[in-house]
């Protein structure tokens, strides 16, 4: 091809300096992606909120770059694939990470390096780390021109390895790793990522997890005080002092189930005709829905518990495998239905990909 592309969009100026990208030149860049990110970030302004959140104690006569200079260094190297603060010792050279954070690629001053780096990502305290945990969910807030009537938020935690002995990690017998467990929080409906807190490689308490919700919850009904939160979750995210709390605040919750002798026995006729069916009719995999009330010895009370089975060696979508059986809690439901029931199911794992989604950019 020799007729030259026009971009279909156009790039931000930088000093007052058009910016145009083209494949000639003298210093080139493989990160011209990072513009991207420069227009996303002058539109939301997440940089620059995240940056008046954090207290900066330096001398001001001896400041080179400040705190969302940096920020905004470290956040792009971070979405470019540049996990370690140590590449910023030749990003901070790169003529395409200048523009985007609004330097000049010849004459403009370098970005911080990685000493620099370090020490402003060791001086948030706790309230700092709280203030920008809710800076996220405000700025998803105001995203939305009006307030939703309902709200699904999903609840995941992922294996986070280390290599060495940083704080907080801890040996894990499930993964049979030395890691971290951070907890991602997503919007359902968007995907957008709320939060990630780095956390022990352990599973949380019910009271941890009580915790995380009330914080995220009262940050959510500053701005939607009307509106319907559902939280959803793995098994271990249903203790019962995380039920107990929602129930006494009036927020829904979905929960796994692990598998037992008495759900067995309480869903032992419907999934008879499960094998039935499928035997029959000589299916790969039939799924089928089940309601009842059922409460372990630590709940304070019943609760409404749908179940989903499935039987067959078909995998499902997800690759959730057909001869699992599926059971799911549903705070007080009425009659959560099949059709409703089935949506539950189908986008249980969407906690998972987005973890992983999250973690493949880094």
């Amino acid at each position: 091809m020799l007729d030259d592309t026009l971009l279909p969009f156009s790039l931000p100026a930088v000093c007052r300096k058009k910016v145009t990208a083209a494949f000639d030149g003298g210093r080139l860049s493989s990160d011209g992606g990072v513009m991207l990110l420069a227009g996303a970030d002058r539109r939301l302004g997440l940089v620059d909120a995240l940056a008046r959140l954090i207290p900066d104690h330096r001398s001001p006569a001896h400041v080179t770059h400040d705190v969302a200079a940096i920020l905004r260094a470290r956040i792009f190297a971070i979405a470019c694939g540049y996990p370690d603060g140590d590449d910023l010792d030749h990003l901070r050279h790169d003529p395409a990470f200048k523009l985007a954070c609004g330097r000049l690629p010849e004459s403009g001053a370098d970005l911080a390096s990685q000493p620099t780096v370090s020490r402003l990502e060791n001086a948030p305290d706790l309230r700092t780390l709280l203030r920008l945990g809710r800076a996220m969910v405000d700025l998803w807030c105001r995203g939305h021109h009006r307030p939703p009537k309902a709200i699904t938020l999903d609840i995941d935690d992922t294996l986070d390895r280390v290599h060495g002995h940083q704080q907080l990690a801890l040996f894990n017998a499930h993964y049979d790793e030395r890691c971290f467990l951070p907890i991602h929080l997503y919007d359902a409906a968007s995907g957008q990522c709320l939060g990630v807190i780095l956390r022990p490689g352990k599973t949380p308490s019910g009271i941890e997890v009580r915790n995380h919700l009330r914080r995220l919850v009262r940050w959510i009904r500053t701005h939607w005080p009307d509106t319907t939160i559902t939280i959803r979750g793995d098994s271990h995210y249903g203790r019962p002092a995380a039920m107990a709390w929602c129930d006494a605040h009036d927020v829904r919750f979905v929960f796994g189930l692990s598998g037992n002798a008495v759900l067995d026995a309480l869903v032992e006729t419907t999934a008879d005709a499960v094998r039935t069916k499928r035997a029959l009719g000589d299916l790969d995999g039939v799924r089928d829905y089940a309601e009842t009330r059922y409460a372990a010895k630590s709940w304070a009370a019943p609760q409404d518990s749908p179940h989903f089975l499935q039987q067959g060696e078909e995998r499902f979508e997800h690759g959730e495998s057909a001869d699992e059986l599926g059971v799911f809690r549903h705070q007080r439901c009425q009659s959560m239905g099949r059709h409703v029931g089935d949506q539950v199911v189908e986008h249980r794992p969407l906690a998972e990909q987005r973890v992983g989604a999250a973690l493949g950019g880094v």
